[in-house]
């Protein structure tokens, strides 16, 4: 069904597809109501008004705070999006987009459609910022809410009073922030998807190349600085320091250093060892005499309390966390956290903010905390104020917590690792940014000797202030020094010339990154964690000892954009539209007006680079062994490796690694097919042979025991089921098989039993709980499962209920029994979910000891280590295990 789209800055096209919807067990997390059972706003006698939020974690925390005249229910995210391979986007008429439901929302949008149809109001509590507001924008289209039936809800904390004012306080969606976040997507489209294609015809096929507005800027950076980094030439420097004392001290504690920085009336500069001796033996003979000593007292002013780019710059700095780790766990802490009894709070405000604002009500609390906890010393006369600058949305607040009698230490309990360590330093950040500065005492000594004049500081803590609840991130040492006097005759003990070089700028890493994308006005809070997660899943840089380098793949394609596309790579550019997408928010610009500003210098760039970018190699540091040319990085299906530069006329190729892969050589064999001879290859499964006559004749077989060929597939009578094509007998890791010689377009395969014949697949009466359509009982290494019989399209499976192995016992006689150690590791509940990802984590066993993975794995790959408890409950676990595993009838 097709829905005309509306005329005006938020204009769609909506592309439904329908498929078949199925009934599925409803549950929290797939969207079942969430009521509430405290009074805002009683509702009785009428019908229940219908919340949507984006996750089911903040459902169920803003549900307990609502009536049980309100169902609160989540999209699990975006529904809605443009189409996947096409760029759906009407360039003829004012950009029009053509939107799609996201298939894997169709179900929960068909849930939210019947639930709307029941309410008489619909409240739509997405997150506060831009992105929040497009989510209730398009939950609102796609379920064709009329505007009298829609009530937008907005809080920056999920707390009772938050939630119960900010419905008391309702209203319509804004359209500025869709519109700006709209343009914000259209840009992304518009640039990334045709750039995309030109990189795929230009530099690699088989790569996942892509480029676009922001990412490809944030590259440019990092390519920019490997450029300086490999073009540095150190500069040799020589420095002087001399070690002294006052005049008869002898003991250890009393010496100090002081440097040489005037040599004859100007600036001490050499950078040759000869000149620094020379300076050195003229110095030996010298008086050292104290000009001057200057005592000054130095505030050190605390930080403002945190928003976004600064929690991920600290949290990378502190305790070495991604930012896309960061943002995970301040997630969490934001959507709420149970503190027993069923009490779930959010205990930060909302984290995705530029915004250093901080409501009177939250400065006064944390006032009268600082009084009471550290004493009217700590607390300045009026509150400390900062500027965020013109780009923060001030109507948003810091990050801080929602209620200061929440102290880290109080509920530790109730938090992971991970969680207790980024709320504590939120909370340390935000009481120490309404505190007195630090003080020092700072010392500067000036000391003549001959023609030359040495200088030294000392620096000693006076007054913690904001240190006392905030120290700083590393060691933290006082430089003392003696009391010294002018006039004063020192003693030298050593005077000593050091050689030392310039050094290259630093290499990025996630902090440095993320500080330079906000100062050059690059991307928002929300982008920044997308922005690195995406650059190093494209292979355009990777990070070593966490910093970031750009890869070969990486200098290529930004050397390729910056030459086609200069304007659209200026970083000046990229801020003003930023400038331009922040207008049209405040309703300053017209979307429509900045798309146009934006795609068409961008169009005309690309029909030039379209015929004058050139196809290009990408350089590697290996050289060819058989002919000396270069070797070139090269992509194929199973992944990277490297060729020669001379290809054809050179056919060397080696391992992404630089090892040689060996040549396929002629044997003695042929084919049984076509008669030619077999020839030798290695494969990533090891040897095998193949015909010489390929691609004509592709033909394959491996050797027996006695040397005889065995095809690795052979034809057969069989017919497809699903395409009408032969069916071939191939050999897995599992035996034999009949594939689809339709294979890689059809994927259908039938698995043998032991005589060499199909097993029959057993359709039983059960709907695959992703598309509604029917399942088998399909085998694996692991045993038998439901697998749904639209495989590929859909891979949806279930475990096998307990009466369908009942029934079909035989399908259970070869399955191999679980090692009791894992099941044991398996049956352990670990109280802290991922990091990343939120889902659960399990106990593991590796080559280093025992771990915690995440059960989302191979999507998500987060590890770590266990805390003492859990590792004493593993250790625990694991000795009952091989206890009953030593006592069982085979170990006995």
């Amino acid at each position: 069904m097709t829905k005309k789209p509306k005329a005006g800055l938020s204009s769609t096209a909506t592309k439904r597809t329908s498929r078949k919807a199925t009934s599925a067990k409803r549950s929290t997390d797939n969207g079942e109501p969430v009521e509430g059972t405290a009074g805002v706003g009683s509702r009785s006698g009428k019908r229940q008004a219908l919340v949507i939020v984006e996750s089911p974690k903040k459902a169920i925390a803003i549900g307990k705070f609502l009536g049980s005249g309100y169902v609160v229910k989540a999209s699990k995210g975006h529904v809605r999006d443009l189409p996947k391979n096409v760029l759906g986007i009407d360039v003829d008429h004012e950009y029009r987009p053509t939107y799609e439901i996201i298939p894997k929302k169709e179900d929960t949008i068909s849930e939210l459609k019947r639930d709307a149809n029941r309410a008489d109001v619909v409240y739509l509590a997405t997150d506060p910022d831009r992105e929040g507001e497009a989510i209730a924008w398009h939950l609102k289209e796609a379920l064709e809410l009329p505007d009298e039936k829609v009530r937008r809800v907005r809080f920056h904390e999920i707390t009772e009073k938050a939630v119960r004012e900010a419905f008391q306080h309702a209203g319509p969606i804004d359209h500025h922030k869709v519109d700006a976040q709209q343009a914000r997507r259209l840009m992304d489209r518009l640039m990334g998807y045709p750039l995309s294609q030109l990189l795929w015809k230009k530099v690699a096929r088989h790569l996942n190349l892509s480029a676009g507005r922001v990412q490809s800027v944030a590259v440019r950076l990092i390519v920019e600085r490997e450029k300086e980094i490999r073009a540095f030439v150190p500069e040799e420097y020589w420095e002087i320091t001399a070690t002294l004392s006052a005049q008869g001290k002898t003991d250890e504690l009393d010496r100090f250093t002081a440097k040489l920085a005037e040599w004859k009336g100007s600036k001490f500069k050499v950078d040759h060892e000869t000149q620094a001796r020379a300076i050195r033996d003229a110095l030996t003979a010298a008086e050292f005499v104290v000009r001057s000593v200057e005592d000054v007292e130095k505030k050190d002013p605390p930080a403002p309390p945190f928003k976004t780019s600064t929690l991920q710059q600290q949290a990378s700095i502190r305790f070495r966390f991604s930012s896309d780790r960061t943002m995970s766990i301040a997630q969490q802490l934001y959507q709420g956290i149970d503190l027993g009894d069923g009490n779930t709070v959010g205990l930060i405000t909302y984290m995705r903010t530029d915004s250093l604002r901080v409501s009177d009500e939250a400065i006064k609390g944390v006032r009268e905390v600082i009084a009471s906890r550290y004493g009217d010393a700590y607390l300045p006369v009026k509150p400390n104020q900062y500027e965020a600058g013109k780009l923060a949305q001030e109507a948003h607040e810091a990050i801080r917590p929602t209620d200061l009698s929440l102290t880290p230490e109080s509920i530790q309990n109730r938090l992971t690792h991970d969680q207790f360590k980024l709320y504590q330093l939120i909370y340390r950040r935000f009481v120490a940014s309404q505190m007195t500065p630090a003080i020092f005492a700072v010392t500067n000594v000036t000391i003549e000797a001959g023609e030359g004049v040495f200088k030294t500081q000392g620096k000693m803590l006076k007054f913690d202030g904001y240190r006392k609840v905030l120290p700083p991130a590393g060691k933290q040492e006082d430089a003392l020094l003696p009391p010294l006097v002018p006039h004063q005759i020192l003693d030298l003990h050593a005077l000593e010339p050091s050689q030392h070089f310039t050094q290259p700028p630093p290499r990025y890493n996630e902090a440095s990154l993320i500080k330079a994308l906000e100062k050059e006005n690059i991307g928002r809070p929300s982008t920044y964690a997308t922005i690195i997660q995406k650059i190093q899943e494209r292979n355009y840089v990777e990070q070593k000892d966490r910093r970031f380098y750009a890869t070969n793949l990486g200098m290529v394609v930004t050397d390729l954009l910056v030459e086609h596309f200069p304007k659209m790579l200026d970083l000046k550019y990229t801020s003003h539209i930023e400038d331009e997408l922040d207008r049209i928010m405040s309703a300053e610009a017209r979307m429509v007006q900045v798309l146009d500003e934006f795609y068409h210098p961008f169009q005309d760039a690309l029909k030039v680079a379209e015929t004058r970018m050139p196809k290009v190699q990408i350089p590697s540091d290996k050289v060819c062994p058989t002919c000396g040319a270069p070797m070139v990085e090269k992509y194929n299906k199973a992944g990277k490796f490297l060729g020669c530069s001379r290809y054809p006329d050179c056919t060397t190729i080696m391992s992404a690694d630089g090892t040689l892969k060996k040549a396929a050589v002629e044997t003695e064999y042929q084919c049984l097919k076509c008669g030619k001879p077999l020839v030798m290859r290695e494969g990533k499964r090891g040897e095998f042979l193949s015909c010489s006559g390929y691609p004509e004749c592709k033909e394959t077989y491996q050797l027996d025991e006695d040397g005889r060929l065995i095809p690795t597939r052979e034809e057969t009578d069989y017919i497809c089921s699903k395409c009408g094509k032969p069916m071939l007998k191939r050999q897995g890791p599992r035996g034999p098989f009949l594939g689809c010689s339709g294979y890689p377009k059809c994927k259908n395969t039938i698995q043998l039993d032991d005589q060499g014949q199909p097993v029959k697949t057993i359709e039983i009466d059960v709907k695959c709980p992703k598309c509604g359509g029917p399942m088998a009982i399909k085998q694996s290494w692991r045993g038998p499962f439901l697998g749904c019989l639209n495989y590929p399209k859909c891979r949806g499976t279930a475990p096998i209920p307990p009466e369908l192995k009942e029934s079909h016992p035989e399908l259970f006689v070869n399955t191999r029994a679980e090692d009791p150690i894992k099941a044991a590791l398996k049956s352990l509940t670990i109280d802290e979910p991922c990091s990343k990802c939120g889902k659960p984590m399990v106990a593991r066993q590796g080559k280093k000891g025992f771990f915690l993975g995440c059960t989302g794995y191979p999507k998500c790959r987060e590890v770590r280590e266990p805390d003492e408890a859990t590792l004493e409950r593993i250790q625990q676990a694991v000795a009952a295990a091989e206890g009953l595993t030593a006592g069982s009838p085979a170990a006995t």
